[in-house]
């Protein structure tokens, strides 16, 4: 009897701590999507400590926070610089860092990992955290491509892992992916729904299928538009102006294709063919292979489907 009534009542103080609002965010993963995670947390109010194995990725984050940060202000703060300043400062003072994951998520509310997409990777990182994390602590990824299930498969709660996936950039873009996996509960859910409000964002509910919405329709729109191009059907360039004028996109896919950078869609088409061979959908690109095997990723490398400057 006095098992069960400790289990009824450790129930309680979870689903209780669950239901409280988000006030403490651990971001783990000091690259372009974790700092700006970091900052729309700040900006809203919360209680943020950046994550990153490298020092020297900290400070650069840092830096990159504080530069939007100065940028936003210069907007809304036209007329009295002043107050702008102020704005930065008090919103840097929400943020601080650390090279140490164990000891700060012992004290967090959400811990959200965006850190390279790679299974295995993830897995450890979060296995690793579950041991010392408290048991309110909800944990989520920003994976773009990973089944979130696989992911959280390496801690024992299940019911409180679900999937944000924010969109670069983050303090523009208003869209949050919100991914309920199949053992996440709904208050899991519900609580990472009130966190993206909670930061200004416009949350979508996902269920954990490959690419969630947005990719699992954009990156087949983008293999095909390769592939139209490999048939001779159609050059880079035609095809591009083409979505661009006749379905009103801002990007044509190859553009989009060199900003997203080549191996990223590489990386998510390939994957989705291993779990789905006979999916045309999912089928690999002789020529956005090539390219990425030359070193031709996109803006980041200054060449992709287009030469950039």
């Amino acid at each position: 009897m006095a098992f069960f009534t400790r289990q009824y009542i450790r129930t309680l103080s979870t689903s209780a701590a669950l239901n409280a609002a988000i006030k403490h965010v651990t971001i783990i993963g000091g690259g372009l999507m974790g700092a700006g995670i970091a900052q729309v947390a700040a900006t809203t109010g919360h209680s943020v400590v950046l994550v990153d194995t490298s020092e020297d990725i900290l400070k650069k984050s840092t830096k990159g926070i504080e530069a939007s940060l100065k940028r936003v202000a210069k907007k809304k703060f036209a007329e009295k610089p002043e107050d702008g300043e102020a704005f930065v400062q008090k919103v840097l003072k929400n943020v601080s860092t650390s090279a140490d994951a164990a000891s700060v998520v012992q004290d967090t509310d959400l811990v959200v990992e965006a850190i390279v997409e790679n299974l295995k990777v993830k897995q450890d990182l979060f296995g690793a955290l579950d041991k010392v994390a408290p048991e309110h602590t909800i944990f989520a990824s920003n994976t773009s491509s990973l089944p979130i299930a696989d992911i959280a498969s390496s801690t024992a709660r299940l019911d409180r892992f679900g999937g944000l996936h924010f969109f670069n950039p983050v303090p523009m873009m208003k869209l949050v992916e919100v991914i309920k996996a199949p053992a996440t509960s709904q208050q899991t859910f519900d609580a990472l729904l009130e966190f993206s409000k909670a930061l200004g964002k416009h949350p979508v509910s996902c269920k954990d299928t490959p690419g969630f919405i947005v990719n699992r329709l954009l990156v087949p729109y983008m293999m095909e538009a390769i592939r139209l191009h490999e048939r001779g059907h159609g050059s880079k360039e035609d095809i591009d102006v083409a979505m661009k004028l006749g379905a009103g996109y801002p990007m044509g896919p190859f553009e989009l294709l060199d900003y997203v950078g080549l191996d990223t869609s590489k990386f998510i088409i390939d994957g989705w063919h291993a779990m789905d061979p006979d999916n045309p959908l999912f089928a690999p690109s002789p020529l956005l292979n090539k390219l990425v095997s030359e070193g031709k990723l996109g803006k980041k490398t200054g060449e992709g489907f287009y030469k950039h400057k």
